[in-house]
C-alpha cells in the first residue's frame, strides 16, 4: 500500500481511511475503512473492515440464511445502521484499483463467491459523514489516506491490517501503535 500524499483528493473512493494512532474515538480507534463513495459536497459512505465479529451470516439472521451464505463472515462495519446487515463483495478491477459493492443482491453475490472466494463479507453498519465532515477530520489529521492494493481482498489479513499498515509506515508510527491507550497504567 502507498499513502497518497499530503494533499486529499477531490473524491477518495477506493481509498482505505486508517486511523491516526492518536484517534481515540472508540467508534474508530485503531480501524481501517474503505471508502466505497465519497464526494465532498454530498458526504462519504463506508465501512470498517478490520473489526471481525467472530460470527457468520447464519448467527445473525433469524430465517434460514440462502445456499452458501450461512458461513460468510461478518464484520463491524461502522456506527451507523447497527440494525442492518450488508453482504459486500470486493472486486479489484483493473486500472480502477478495489471497490466495493455493497448493494450486492443475492444472484449477483452468488456469482461472485463461486468466481472469488473469500471476496463476499458482510457488515453490520457502516460509517457515514455529511458535506464536509470528512474533510474537516482530515484537516485534524485523524486520518491517513492509503491505496488499497490485492491483498487487502484477503479477509484473513483484515482483523491485523491496522497493524500492518502502521509498521510499513515507519519506526515512528510502529511505535504509536504498540503504545498501550493508557501509557500512565504502563
Amino acid at each position: 500500500m502507498r499513502n497518497l500524499g499530503r494533499e486529499t483528493p477531490r473524491s477518495l473512493a477506493g481509498s482505505l481511511l486508517v486511523a491516526h494512532p492518536n484517534m481515540l474515538d472508540p467508534n474508530f480507534r485503531r480501524t481501517v475503512l474503505f471508502i466505497s463513495a465519497h464526494d465532498p459536497d454530498d458526504g462519504a459512505l463506508g465501512v470498517i473492515i478490520n473489526r471481525p465479529l467472530d460470527k457468520q451470516v447464519v448467527d445473525l439472521v433469524t430465517e434460514a440464511p440462502p445456499e452458501g451464505f450461512a458461513d460468510v463472515p461478518v464484520f463491524l462495519g461502522g456506527p451507523v445502521g447497527k440494525n442492518q446487515l450488508i453482504i459486500a463483495a470486493f472486486k479489484w478491477e483493473k486500472g480502477e484499483g478495489l471497490k466495493l459493492n455493497h448493494n450486492v443482491d443475492l444472484p449477483q453475490a452468488s456469482d461472485a463467491s463461486g468466481q472469488k472466494p473469500g471476496s463476499i463479507c458482510a457488515f453490520v453498519g457502516y460509517a457515514g459523514w455529511g458535506a464536509g465532515q470528512l474533510e474537516a477530520e482530515m484537516k485534524q489529521k485523524a486520518w491517513l489516506v492509503q491505496k488499497p492494493s490485492r491483498s487487502v481482498i484477503k479477509l484473513d489479513r483484515l482483523p491485523k491490517l491496522w497493524f500492518d499498515i502502521m509498521r510499513s509506515l515507519g519506526p515512528w508510527y510502529k511505535m504509536l501503535a504498540l503504545a498501550p491507550d493508557d501509557p500512565s497504567l504502563n
